[in-house]
């Protein structure tokens, strides 16, 4: 069996969604450390451009964002679920929405400036402005709107509201029952937020939502050793992209199988990654790329939140 190597940092949202989702399945990993900022040279020469947090790698086949990751885990071990029998659609669209709307919120609420000066205060302050940069550049174009600090706390209360009263009605321990992706897309904004005090209570004031994080969180992290982006990339050069999905191709807009194409997120970090269009199914696009340092790679990409453009 190939490895799967995670490439991440320790204060990523997403890469702490990743690396539950992995203690869930009982999973045994490498770990790659990438930077938090920009440029990540090894990291691009295997995604050919995609710079979000985290991505997962087995072998020459590289999957980004974690909705797609999570279906990657689901093949590697059918159980426990990610996607449950007869809940699919419900935990894929509630994980969506926690993607995107709940941490929009929490990145705003993190970034205030009374969290700021406590989250970033033993870091130089060059450190810390690189840091700001980069976000800025990481949200300065998509569909994506940076949600004042004002309103995500005016909108704030709603949100834990309902996960309060749906936790406390539940029957089982978790959102809908049995654990699910809804659980880990839900868990890691409330995480970013336990950072620091600052944000903490915002979390810690529901008991039921305190009391299911604390479940979520003790599916830990799996089993991991450490592994040089020098060697993932060595690994990604040495071994065949696996085969392809026997899933029919599907593509509505015309494109077909060779075609020069991009895909880009259209969320932020929009950054277009160019290659040969080998499969469109009805959850994942996958692009072929060659790299004088990663060889032959297949770059995995969800269908939902990505779009293609011819080249």
């Amino acid at each position: 069996m190939t490895d799967l190597i995670l490439h991440h940092y320790p204060t990523s949202p997403f890469a702490e969604k990743a690396r539950l989702m992995l203690g869930f399945k009982g999973a045994s990993w490498r770990s790659v450390l990438i930077s938090p900022v920009m440029p990540k040279p090894d990291l691009t020469a295997l995604t050919g451009g995609y710079r979000k947090t985290p991505v997962l790698q087995v072998g020459a086949d590289i999957y980004c964002d974690t909705a797609l990751i999570a279906r990657r885990l689901d093949q590697e071990k059918a159980l426990p679920a990610l996607f449950p029998e007869g809940q699919e659609m419900t935990a894929a669209i509630f994980a969506a929405w926690a993607d995107s709307v709940v941490f929009q919120h929490a990145v705003s609420l993190v970034f205030q400036p009374e969290s700021v000066a406590v989250r970033f205060a033993r870091l130089p302050p060059e450190a810390v402005k690189a840091f700001i940069e980069d976000r800025k550049a990481l949200f300065s174009s998509g569909s994506s709107q940076r949600l004042s600090a004002e309103q995500a706390r005016h909108q704030w209360p709603t949100i834990m509201a309902r996960l309060e009263q749906q936790l406390q009605r539940e029957e089982g321990d978790y959102l809908f029952g049995e654990p699910s992706i809804a659980d880990f897309a839900m868990a890691h904004p409330l995480w970013f937020l336990k950072g620091t005090p600052v944000t903490a209570p915002l979390v810690d004031a529901y008991p039921a939502v305190h009391a299911w994080l604390g479940r979520v969180l003790g599916f830990g992290h799996g089993a991991y050793s450490e592994l040089s982006s020098e060697e993932a990339l060595a690994i990604a050069r040495d071994t065949l992209p696996a085969p392809l999905p026997e899933e029919a191709f599907n593509e509505p807009n015309g494109f077909r199988t060779g075609d020069r194409v991009s895909i880009a997120a259209t969320d932020y970090g929009v950054d277009p990654v160019e290659g040969e269009l080998v499969f469109a199914g009805v959850e994942e696009l996958i692009l072929r790329r060659e790299d004088e340092r990663a060889g032959v790679v297949h770059v995995h990409f969800p269908r939902f939140g990505f779009k293609i453009d011819a080249r």
